[in-house]
């Protein structure tokens, strides 16, 4: 018989956010919502040799949870992600790709072609872009949320430029007063709980940077918790 696979703690304490969603939460009153997910290959989806995506990546799975969790509304999740592209890239679509779709939520994935691609990118030019998406976001009716990198192989042999972009992207959100989900804090969570970076890893990606079918599915549950589980208002 095949192994069981292993149970997922989706760790809400640990990536609940600190800022409402009250866009969002208004949509939900409605019969149908809208959330845009832009970013690269952790949200297009790595494709295979053949062209075809490997494993369905979040944007799909947090529609369904999404739908799960609200039943009987229509929750639409666009997937807006192209591989390769970082934080600049994105920002160029940002006109065609997010804000003409007016979603209630905004989720913007980014920093990991930063460290992949390190010779590439100046980090304080990709920290100017996230201070101007996130102000162009700030003039408009939807929440915005920032999801920074995931924690495998190639990440975890570059550890010290992922955790200064991690550092620079929750510093973004704060100013912007606007919630990350910390999927990077969340895998490595996983690992000091006995799961392996390897098992975390897409064993047929021969950069080790994309994540498992395990590790995909996990993420998006508690990215799903996380949004239902959104503070009403702001602390004061």
């Amino acid at each position: 018989m095949p192994d069981t696979p292993r149970p997922c703690d989706p760790h809400l304490d640990l990536v609940k956010f600190k800022y409402p969603l009250p866009h969002l939460t208004e949509s939900l009153k409605r019969r149908k919502t809208k959330v845009v997910a832009i970013g690269s290959s952790s949200t297009a989806g790595e494709p295979s040799p053949s062209g075809e995506v490997k494993i369905v990546p979040f944007p799909h799975r947090l529609e369904l949870a999404l739908r799960k969790r609200s039943y009987g509304r229509m929750i639409d999740v666009l997937n807006r992600g192209i591989g390769g592209q970082e934080a600049p890239a994105e920002l160029s679509r940002f006109e065609s790709d997010v804000i003409a779709e007016a979603p209630a939520l905004a989720i913007w994935q980014v920093g990991t072609n930063a460290v992949y691609r390190a010779i590439d990118y100046n980090p304080d030019e990709i920290s100017a872009a996230f201070d101007a998406g996130l102000d162009w976001l700030a003039e408009l009716p939807m929440d915005v949320v920032l999801m920074d990198l995931q924690y495998t192989t190639f990440i975890h042999d570059n550890l010290d430029l992922a955790t200064k972009m991690v550092a620079r992207i929750a510093a973004a959100a704060e100013r912007a007063q606007i919630s990350v989900f910390r999927r990077f804090d969340l895998m490595f969570q996983w690992v000091k709980e006995g799961m392996t970076v390897a098992d975390m890893t897409d064993p047929e990606d021969p950069a080790k940077l994309h994540m498992s079918e395990w590790a995909t599915n996990c993420v998006t549950q508690s990215l799903a918790g996380a949004i239902a589980g959104a503070p009403a208002e702001i602390a004061s």
